[in-house]
């Protein structure tokens, strides 16, 4: 497991007074990704709980991310992650260049925690539905207030607009096994 990592926001984001922290672990099946927002999670819109199962644009509204790519490859996979239980997994040959979307082995699975101060999001990714690694990871997330505007949060934020699809921003290095 690392160490809770700090998302920060984008300094051109909205400010939201959380914080916003994320943890990943290797397990021999599985990657886990563990986000803990800490604050009053009511200064977010949510989305609503009901369906589950793949969507697009979850980015749109609060939501988890990540993105994985295999060492020194250009090509790599963005998961998207509501805290309503849907989810959204893409492949990429190159920046914003979409490849055919991946065969899954298995959905992942979120659970969102309520907790007495914030939200923890927990993801569990099969790792045979991953590229091979080691990897290096942008762990991300978008935040939507309750007026709609949108705070962009990420390990680390390469330049003057966010840009998650932007390699330079994947700053964890995970080992093959």
């Amino acid at each position: 497991m690392t160490t809770p990592l700090p998302l920060p926001a984008h300094p051109a984001s909205p400010l939201v007074p959380l914080l916003l922290t994320a943890e990943c672990r290797l397990e021999p099946r599985e990657l886990v990704l563990h986000y803990r927002l800490r604050g009053d999670a009511r200064l977010l819109r949510w989305p609503a709980p009901g369906s589950t199962g793949r969507a697009d644009g979850l980015w749109q509204h609060t939501c988890f991310e990540a993105f994985i790519a295999t060492e020194g490859a250009t090509g790599y996979h963005e998961l998207n992650f509501s805290p309503a239980g849907q989810w959204a997994h893409y492949a990429f040959h190159a920046p914003r260049e979409r490849a055919p979307d991946p065969l899954l082995a298995a959905p992942p699975l979120i659970d969102r925690i309520d907790q007495p101060d914030g939200v923890d999001l927990i993801a569990v990714i099969e790792r045979r539905t991953l590229p091979p690694g080691p990897w290096r990871l942008g762990l991300t997330a978008v935040l939507e207030d309750t007026h709609g505007r949108l705070a962009h949060c990420a390990l680390n934020h390469p330049r003057d607009k966010p840009d998650f699809h932007d390699p330079a921003g994947w700053t964890l290095h995970l080992p093959a096994a």
